[in-house]
């Protein structure tokens, strides 16, 4: 019908001055009080309200985009709805429009700032929901092209990329109806991993070990989809999940960081502590992984930010997926190294070469870094504080340290743990988990902590010769677990969940654990280097200085 918006001005000066950064507010009434100018500019697509899943980590890639695109001349309009952020600030950009992040709204902002380019890269998922309908309306979505994108996010067509390059990829079938999906599981083979599509932060993700669960999982899924198929992919026991973050101007690529996971596979990767560099993996690993990511970049031709994800399982290298947009890693990867990788990558979508700027790697070298997610499990007690596929962390902290231990340990204070270093390590595992946990309680029994675990968990652990203290279910009676805890004698948890049998006593003893402040430990890796940061000793306190 022709009707479109007018776009008012909150005063950011109160009348006393003009305000030169004002924030725009579209209304149906008046006159536009937006006055356009014909510089060169630039949009950026923010990433809305903070949420689970996409937070911060986002506007701090938005904020360094706009640095670097007012350095090379550019003005920036950006386009968010968060007051709560950086990009937000009054005297962070050229222009900020305050609009909600829908087709509908932006493309009214783009009619009547006619920019040299929009920026979808650093928004997380929200922006790239709208890239295809940016470049459709005309206008040129920076960095890399939205074909490239969708082959990305489109598993059937990433698995044919895959294919092509040689790259690996887990089993795994694309469902559009529940029927479809119950049949893809049964020739797959459980547990399948139950996936949406377009969605972030781990949306009604879930891990089904048989038929009962996924038909359970099934309409969640399907909910959070939307007109996207659901993905169901073999799920991966036991392997080692890497993050890669990198840059590509097109032809060449800088990857900037490889980043080994704590936890094992199946945790979201927003909730694992991660490191940099690597603390397990094999030289030649890491390589295939560097490897896979150029190739990757290349085939997409990636323009500014890459995210790909590995799994390792028995050294053989599984590429999960690939991300042509800024990543919640990106701010770490950014600290630890001391490469301003969003700054690099804007660079890299107004059309510089990597080979023209100079990206020195430090950080690396003589330290670890390790990122510690952070979780509001005390302030929801009724919620069992278990770790899986959807994303649960409301924030994180880094620890640097000059072995991975030290960083771990470094991290987990600043996480708020209390790390004890004496005291009785209270064990109730899942069979499978049992005997790969018998080294790590050696190591905590080297270290002067005693050993309390459940009947079956103290069976295994005294066949390997390891004293360990007998602790009733809390179905058997007291003294328990609970009572433990409750009497502060518990110095650190670990806590394995299993299936619907006793699954209600470890929930409890998981919820009181946070309650009473007691470290709680969920799988074995996470285990295994708790034990190595408590073996380190201690931590180094680091001038940022040294870093950079």
């Amino acid at each position: 019908f022709g009707i479109h918006p007018v776009y008012n001005s909150v005063d950011t000066c109160a009348g006393e001055f003009e305000a030169l950064t004002p924030y725009f507010y579209s209304t149906y009434e008046g006159e536009s009080e937006s006055r356009v100018t014909q510089t060169k500019k630039v949009v950026i697509i923010g990433s809305g309200p903070n949420r689970i899943g996409q937070g911060i980590e986002f506007d701090y890639c938005c904020v360094h985009g706009v640095m670097q695109a007012k350095e090379m001349g550019c003005e920036v309009v950006m386009i968010n709805c968060n007051p709560e952020t950086v990009s937000t600030d009054y005297d962070m950009v050229s222009k900020l429009y305050f609009e909600p992040l829908t087709w509908e709204d932006c493309s009214e902002v783009l009619r009547v700032e006619r920019p040299l380019g929009v920026v979808v890269q650093f928004g997380g998922q929200t922006p790239l929901k709208i890239a295809s309908k940016i470049e459709g309306a005309g206008y040129d979505v920076l960095g890399t092209d939205c074909n490239a994108i969708d082959v990305a996010e489109d598993r059937q067509r990433f698995s044919a990329l895959a294919m092509e390059l040689g790259l690996r990829m887990p089993q795994f079938a694309v469902a559009k109806t529940h029927e479809e999906a119950l049949l893809s599981a049964s020739i797959i083979g459980y547990p399948v991993l139950v996936r949406p599509s377009y969605v972030l932060g781990g949306l009604a993700m879930e891990i089904a070990h048989n038929e009962e669960e996924l038909g359970r999982f099934l309409e969640r899924a399907f909910e959070a989809s939307g007109e996207h198929p659901v993905l169901i992919d073999r799920f991966l026991e036991g392997a080692v999940e890497i993050d890669v973050d990198a840059i590509s101007d097109g032809e060449d690529v800088y990857v900037a960081a490889v980043m080994e996971h704590v936890e094992e596979a199946g945790i979201h990767s927003g909730d694992s502590a991660c490191s940099i560099p690597p603390y397990t993996l094999k030289p030649h690993v890491v390589r295939e992984v560097i490897k896979g990511v150029v190739k990757i970049a290349k085939a997409l031709r990636v323009k500014g930010l890459l995210n790909c994800q590995f799994a390792i399982k028995d050294d053989t290298v599984y590429v999960l997926e690939a991300n042509p947009r800024a990543s919640r890693t990106v701010p770490f990867a950014s600290k630890a190294t001391s490469v301003p990788l969003a700054k690099i990558a804007t660079m890299a979508m107004l059309g510089q070469k990597l080979k023209d700027i100079p990206l020195r790697r430090k950080g690396t070298g003589d330290f670890y870094a390790v990122k510690m997610p952070v979780f509001p499990f005390n302030k929801f007690q009724d919620i069992d504080p278990v770790l899986g596929p959807k994303m649960r962390s409301t924030g994180e902290v880094m620890g640097f340290g000059r072995s991975f231990g030290e960083a771990y340990l470094a991290s987990a204070i600043g996480a708020g743990l209390r790390v004890k270093r004496s005291g009785f390590v209270f064990l109730s595992l899942k069979d499978s988990d049992k005997q790969s946990a018998v080294p790590i309680a050696k190591e905590f029994k080297e270290l002067g902590f005693r050993l309390a675990a459940t009947k079956g968990t103290a069976m295994v652990l005294r066949e390997a010769g390891l004293g360990c203290e007998v602790v009733k279910k809390v179905s058997e009676g007291s003294p328990n677990a609970i009572d433990l805890l409750k009497e502060e004698a518990l110095s650190l948890v670990i806590n394995t969940p299993r299936g619907s049998g006793p699954r209600r006593d470890s929930a409890m003893i998981r919820r009181l654990a946070w309650i009473y402040g007691v470290p709680l430990i969920t799988n074995v890796r996470q285990a295994f280097a708790m034990a190595l940061a408590l073996r380190s000793g201690r931590y180094a306190v680091v001038s940022l200085q040294e870093l950079s």
